[in-house]
């Protein structure tokens, strides 16, 4: 199995996960979702530490929590460009639908380069495979990214060890999201590690095996 380091820096706050991926014997890695501080002092001083380069900024959705750190991102490692899905394009200049209105932030964020992230999309990395896959619901433009080399998915808000993403925001979907759980997320191995939005670890086992949300609402009911 391909050797990925998924390095995990959560925000006190809103206990959102940024990561910073990369790979053994590698310098090239990607930053995904940077949070609010002290999130990114600590990305920084990770590929400081690690002797990383910084290639891409990777967002799994553009709520407030997952995009705040980008300004900082950007300052300290240069014009990277930013992946998100098109349907979330706007998110990024518009506080109210970033969500950053509702907790007393206004963010208007500026990216040097935007480029999208289709369902079916693949993005590499030293070598390695990652699909973007369908991962709204909770956001119109959710997206997860799997590498079966390395099996390992980073799913953003979608999915949690037992629970998934909310559904009351504006622009949320709760059917959609359970499809998209189910015939995407769900129909991964077994020993799929899951590294989410918000929260620890876990594996597409046993979200299947235990996760309330899953086990309660079958494929055929939504």
């Amino acid at each position: 199995m391909i050797d990925i380091h998924v390095g995990a820096f959560i925000e006190p706050n809103f206990a959102e996960n940024a990561y910073v991926v990369s790979t053994a014997g590698a310098a090239q890695c990607w930053i995904v979702d940077p949070g609010l501080p002290p999130s990114v002092a600590q990305i920084c001083g990770h590929v400081s530490e690690r002797n990383l380069t910084p290639i891409a900024i990777v967002l799994t959705h553009a709520h407030a929590d997952h995009i705040a750190g980008i300004p900082e991102v950007l300052s300290a490692f240069g014009d990277l460009p930013v992946y998100l899905a098109d349907e979330e394009e706007r998110f990024l200049g518009d506080p109210g639908e970033n969500l950053s209105i509702n907790v007393g932030l206004a963010l208007r964020i500026d990216v040097p380069e935007r480029r999208g992230l289709a369902p079916g999309d693949t993005l590499t990395l030293n070598g390695t495979s990652w699909r973007i896959l369908d991962a709204s619901g909770h956001s119109p433009g959710g997206r997860a990214l799997y590498c079966a080399a390395a099996a390992t998915a980073i799913v953003g808000d979608a999915l949690f060890a037992g629970s998934i993403g909310r559904t009351d925001f504006h622009h949320s979907n709760h059917a959609q999201l359970m499809r998209n759980i189910h015939t995407h997320l769900m129909s991964l191995p077994d020993d799929t590690l899951v590294y989410s939005g918000h929260g620890p670890r876990t594996t597409i086992g046993r979200e299947r095996r235990s996760n309330p949300f899953l086990v309660t609402e079958s494929p055929t009911e939504i």
